[in-house]
């Protein structure tokens, strides 16, 4: 019966792996969320450098030319038109103020949407899903790189301010291939500086937001000339943190 026992022992004891084999991926997710709330706090006093989204279209653009470089000037919040603010809140997310980062009818409507067509389509993507994407996570479309999303859209509004959020938001958000931010994006297609858009050139940029790069090849589209007339209406009714 001991040597029994012993035997039990030492098979558990030669058999570690067990423990690292169901453990070690949950350290290491932990481990990663716990770099993505460092990164967030920090980024509550200093602004990003770079983000994700960034990287991975330099790479892109260094494919072809190895001088390829981004367009990207940071701006304060305050140099950043009102206009702009409020049609990228009309256009994108007309709860931002309300919601704590996930609005969560809009995601139902979005996985209704997913069911009929039997893919991902579309996200219902908040503001704030949208910052924690362009900051640490790529374009793919998955359920679970939109679980991932939500779970740093949580910690951008724990920790910061709604008005913070936004301010990022727009200075790191794709408007076109290499185009990057508020203050690029007015000198690149209107050559003008973000704090002097008007209403109708800020309406033209938050209308391109779901697909910048093919506005920017396309920028005469009807959809676009439509959907840019409703925003620049929905404007004087959004709400600015």
């Amino acid at each position: 019966m001991a040597k029994a026992r012993g035997g039990k022992a030492r098979a558990k004891a030669g058999r570690p792996w067990i423990k690292w084999l169901i453990f070690g991926p949950l350290i290491i997710v932990l481990l990663i969320q716990l770099y993505f709330f460092l990164m967030i706090c920090w980024w509550t006093v200093f602004n990003p450098s770079s983000t994700s989204m960034m990287r991975t279209q330099m790479s892109s653009l260094q494919e072809t030319n190895s001088k390829a470089r981004l367009r990207h000037q940071w701006v304060p919040y305050e140099r950043i038109s009102n206009n702009l603010k409020r049609a990228v809140i009309a256009s994108e997310d007309a709860n931002f103020n309300e919601h704590d980062g996930v609005d969560w009818a809009a995601l139902q409507k979005a996985y209704e949407k997913n069911t009929r067509r039997h893919k991902v389509v579309g996200g219902g993507s908040t503001i704030t899903q949208q910052l924690a994407k362009n900051l640490f996570l790529s374009g793919s479309r998955s359920y679970v790189r939109k679980a991932q999303e939500m779970v740093i859209a949580f910690m951008l509004e724990t920790v910061m301010s709604k008005e913070r959020i936004l301010e990022i938001y727009l200075n790191v958000v794709e408007f076109g291939r290499g185009v990057f931010g508020a203050e690029a994006a007015a000198r690149y297609y209107f050559k003008t500086s973000a704090a002097g858009l008007g209403t109708a050139q800020a309406a033209r940029l938050a209308v391109m937001l779901p697909n910048p790069r093919y506005y920017d090849r396309h920028r005469d589209t009807r959809y676009l000339g439509r959907r840019t007339s409703t925003i620049l209406i929905r404007m004087n009714s959004a709400d600015l943190p």
